[in-house]
């Protein structure tokens, strides 16, 4: 049987096609042991989606841990996430980003935030929409505190591969007209698509940890 570690180094060599394009290893609902094991094979990216998960496996795990949360914020969640986690990658609108701003001033800190995008507009899926994200990102120089540096989707299950084409192809060509570095677009199940499509940051859970 695999251990993580060796998934994770299949990933790797899958991902020398795609120079700059990196991994972030989901590990949400996985135990503390299963992230010692690739931090102690030099991963130092992991992906958490609940605070309260998050706030335990800080505590547990070696603080050069670079935590990104990818879930769903509520306003009132923002203090303890910002103060633990080095990227936001779900930042779904304007006002989430104005109070994670001035939270970040009084934390004294920077984080990196990545701007969520409902580029399908499936109902089910949090997300700005194409126009909400073309009105906020002119306003990015008064954000003095956090970082924007990249934009995340997420595909409908099921999605076809044209479908996915165009939702992947869609954020990257955002991304590319305002300047933004990053892509966070891609999972277990999509990753491939989105590689070709420009991702550099692939969302990967079950393909490293098993199923959930």
């Amino acid at each position: 049987m695999q251990t993580e570690k060796e998934h994770y180094s299949e990933l790797v060599e899958e991902l020398k096609r795609f120079p700059g394009a990196r991994i972030l290893a989901v590990s949400k609902t996985f135990p503390e042991q299963s992230i010692q094991n690739l931090y102690d094979a030099g991963v130092r990216d992991f992906g958490e989606s609940r605070i309260l998960e998050l706030e335990r496996k800080y505590q547990a795990l070696p603080k050069d841990i670079r935590w990104h949360f990818i879930g769903n914020i509520q306003a009132n969640k923002v203090r303890r996430i910002v103060k633990i986690a080095s990227c936001i990658q779900s930042v779904s609108s304007g006002a989430l980003l104005e109070r994670i701003d001035r939270i970040a001033a009084e934390e004294n800190c920077r984080p990196e935030v990545f701007l969520e995008l409902n580029i399908s507009g499936e109902e089910s899926k949090s997300g700005m929409t194409v126009s909400e994200f073309e009105g906020l990102i002119q306003r990015r120089n008064e954000f003095k505190n956090v970082f924007i540096n990249g934009l995340m989707t997420m595909a409908p299950q099921g999605a076809s591969e044209e479908e996915l084409r165009e939702i992947f192809g869609s954020l990257r060509h955002l991304a590319d007209a305002h300047n933004l570095k990053e892509c966070s677009m891609g999972m277990s199940e999509d990753y491939r698509i989105a590689l070709e499509m420009g991702s550099s940051i692939i969302r990967i859970g079950s393909k490293i940890f098993g199923k959930r």
